[in-house]
């Protein structure tokens, strides 16, 4: 007991002797700080008086001195440790509140997006819309170009009967007008002779005869009278037929100007979202329309050129060139709706879905896709036309598809939960093939999705975002 008293007197010494720095006596600065220390240590003293803590065990009792330091030291050990755990707890929460105003921001950027992506698929169905009408509103055209093509045919055909009718009636009744000059010259011949014969010769009846053949031109030349002023009828008739037809045909020239300018108007809106579409991406459109055009399978052929000539011979008049111009405009749309159909244009996920990874360097390596998060059975969907080639299980991949396309394009989709298709199977743009999953090395469900051209990775969202204003 004496021996751990010492010891406790001895740390309290040592502490309040911390307190108390060692000054020369001789000096009266040092005394009046020890004199401010003693008057410190006496208000400790009074504010914590020494204590006691006894200790008792089966065969002895011991006590430790808890002095004024000590105790002083203790309790401001004590409110700094509360200090810090309240400062901390306060961090902690402070940090959790921002953390759920990060989820809630981001669930209204989700809302957002999903917002924006509905109305790009509206107007998608809009354009795609008017795009089938245009082509509706062509094939009405050209039924009307048609029926005025074979209209003006036939006038053209009337008109060079009319023609060759009017030069008919102009040559008879020249005729008959020289016929009529010829017998009226010839019956005055006959009267002056009479004239000149009637004193001297008695013959009475040949006089009887002339009388009767001169009856006989004057009725003739009524009747030629007749046939003349019913062929000028007839004349002024064809006449106003032929400016009728000319009528016809400029009105008709004007209407087919208004058709074809709407018809072209339409063509061009339908095909230049299309060819930006191919150009945004870097694709080759000449070869590839030439490689579709050689390979047509029952997608719809090539338009057929209209070759009409009215005149017979092998120059195609300017309304049958406009034509065949919008015909081959239109050849290279459906050309290239075939291609479009065939590379990976279209988006792969359905349903509620989230981009979690892009295209690019990520985590020291090269990420060869882009991932879109969901739940687990969120439908996939082929972005193009092609074969299946693969379909199991491949390494990290986990269920994996690989689909063929054409002009040297493959897709795949990895992680899947479940596979719908089998290695062989033609399959759809917009066909659905697996589900959402989170197989293989993945942290979670979603869906891996690759664009290879030539067996090299390339950037998925460029496809996607360049076809966002077609389909």
């Amino acid at each position: 007991m004496p021996e751990f008293s010492t010891a406790v007197n001895t740390m309290e010494l040592a502490v309040f002797g911390g307190m108390m720095p060692h000054w020369d006596n001789d000096d009266g600065t040092g005394r009046v700080i020890q004199s401010f220390a003693k008057k410190i240590h006496a208000s400790l003293e009074r504010a914590f008086p020494e204590q006691r803590l006894f200790l008792r065990s089966d065969t002895e009792t011991r006590f430790i001195r808890l002095s004024p330091t000590t105790q002083f030291v203790g309790l401001t050990g004590s409110a700094l440790l509360v200090g810090w755990t309240i400062i901390s707890s306060a961090i902690l929460l402070m940090q959790s509140l921002g953390a759920g105003d990060l989820r809630e921001q981001a669930l209204r950027d989700q809302a957002v997006y999903e917002g924006r992506l509905n109305t790009l698929a509206s107007e998608r169905d809009t354009r795609a819309t008017e795009a089938s009408d245009a082509q509706a509103r062509f094939a009405v055209a050209l039924a009307e170009v048609s029926a005025m093509q074979s209209r003006l045919l036939r006038s053209e055909e009337r008109a060079k009967e009319f023609a060759t009718g009017i030069d008919v009636i102009q040559t008879t009744l020249r005729d008959a007008m020289n016929e009529r000059d010829f017998e009226r010259s010839k019956n005055e011949t006959l009267i002056a002779r009479i004239a000149e014969t009637e004193a001297a010769s008695p013959e009475v009846t040949r006089m009887s005869d002339l009388e009767t053949t001169l009856d006989f031109l004057s009725v003739a030349l009524g009747d030629i009278a007749v046939e003349r002023d019913e062929m000028q009828l007839y004349v002024a008739e064809a006449e106003s037929a032929l400016d009728r037809v000319a009528l016809d045909a400029r009105l008709g020239d004007e209407r087919n100007e208004r058709i074809f300018s709407q018809i072209e108007d339409a063509v061009e809106t339908s095909l230049t979202p299309i060819d930006n579409m191919f150009s945004a991406v870097g694709l080759p459109t000449d070869s590839i329309l030439e490689q579709v055009r050689r390979t047509y399978s029952g997608q719809g052929g090539p338009l057929t050129p209209i070759r009409v000539s009215t005149s017979g011979d092998a120059e195609i008049d300017p309304i049958t060139s406009r034509a065949n111009e919008v015909l081959g405009r239109l050849d290279e749309l459906n050309l290239y709706r075939i291609a479009a159909e065939k590379l990976p244009f279209g988006f792969p996920v359905r349903g509620s879905y989230r981009s979690t990874s892009g295209f690019g360097p990520r985590w020291g390596r090269t990420h060869e896709g882009h991932d879109w998060a969901g739940s687990r059975g969120t439908p996939i969907h082929a972005t193009a036309d092609g074969t299946i080639v693969h379909a199991g299980r491949q390494g990290g991949y986990g269920n994996l598809i690989k689909i063929r396309h054409d002009f040297g394009f493959e897709t795949r989709y990895a992680h899947l939960s479940k596979i719908r298709v089998q290695v062989g199977q033609r399959v759809s743009r917009g066909e659905r093939i697996g589900d959402m999953g989170n197989t293989g090395r993945s942290t979670g469900t979603h869906l891996h999705y690759e664009v290879r051209v030539g067996g090299k990775a390339t950037n998925p969202l460029k496809y996607i975002k360049a076809a966002r204003d077609v389909f």
